[in-house]
Order: structure tokens, then C-alpha cells, then sequence
């Protein structure tokens, strides 16, 4: 596992996007999605996920400004919409928010919620302290 894999374990949806190339800055370098995010102080991984969450014309606003905020790469200022419209169509495509099954069979599902080995020893230890509690009072 790389050490990419650990910071950002749900990096690998959003390489595509993230690593698209977007221009050059001014000293000749070459500029990706992820460097120009990283130039806004924002978080690229974060930042993917919050644009793949959002419906396509929000996500192209918000790319849009993020872009337009970059004086530093020339190509940025041509045809940003343009651009953020064929960016946006390499994140995965969003989860719906709703589970529609649930609406149409009037059904309420929650998430399951998984007990995890601390609350188990918590509920344990309430357990026998109780039990020791009432065995010397009774």
C-alpha cells in the first residue's frame, strides 16, 4: 500500500480528475487539478468528493470560481466553463441522496451501526459492576 493509499484512501475514485492536467503557470510548469486546488489552500481530495456529491450545474459553478480565483495559470482564464464541465465528467458520478426504494414501498431503512469493541467492554464493565453492586447488597 503506498503511503498515498493511507493519506487518502478514497484518492483512487478521484485520480482521474485530480490529476488532469490544466495548463501551465507562468514559470512553464505544468499544472494538474489537484496543484491548482492545492494553490487555493484547499483540500484536493476533499474538495473532489464535495464536487462529485454536488448536482453537475453547482459543481461547475464552484469549479468555475475555483479557477477563475488562479491568476498565476493563463489557460485557467480561456474557457474555464468549458473546461470545468469536461473535468467534472471524470469524477465518479454521484450517489443518490435518497434511497428511492424505501419512498416508493413507504419503508423507513436505517443504517446498520456496527458495536465496536469499546462500547462492548463499556456495557461489560456496566454489566459487572452491577452484578457485583446487587450481590453485595442482597
Amino acid at each position: 500500500m503506498s503511503a498515498s493509499d493511507v493519506l487518502h484512501p478514497d484518492g483512487s475514485d478521484y485520480d482521474a480528475f485530480l490529476f488532469a492536467e490544466v495548463g501551465e503557470d507562468r514559470t512553464g510548469a505544468s499544472v494538474t487539478v489537484l496543484s491548482a486546488l492545492a494553490r487555493l489552500d484547499l483540500e484536493p481530495w476533499t474538495e473532489a468528493r464535495e464536487l462529485s456529491q454536488l448536482c453537475p450545474d453547482d459543481a461547475q459553478v464552484r469549479l468555475t470560481t475555483h479557477f477563475e480565483a488562479i491568476i498565476d495559470i493563463p489557460a485557467l482564464a480561456l474557457a474555464s466553463e468549458s473546461r470545468a464541465a469536461k473535468l467534472l465528467s471524470l469524477l465518479p458520478k454521484r450517489a443518490p441522496l435518497r434511497d428511492t426504494k424505501s419512498l416508493e414501498t413507504g419503508t423507513i431503512s436505517f443504517p446498520k451501526l456496527s458495536m465496536s469493541w469499546t462500547m462492548m467492554a463499556f456495557i461489560g464493565v456496566v454489566v459487572l459492576t452491577w452484578f457485583f453492586y446487587l450481590a453485595q447488597t442482597g
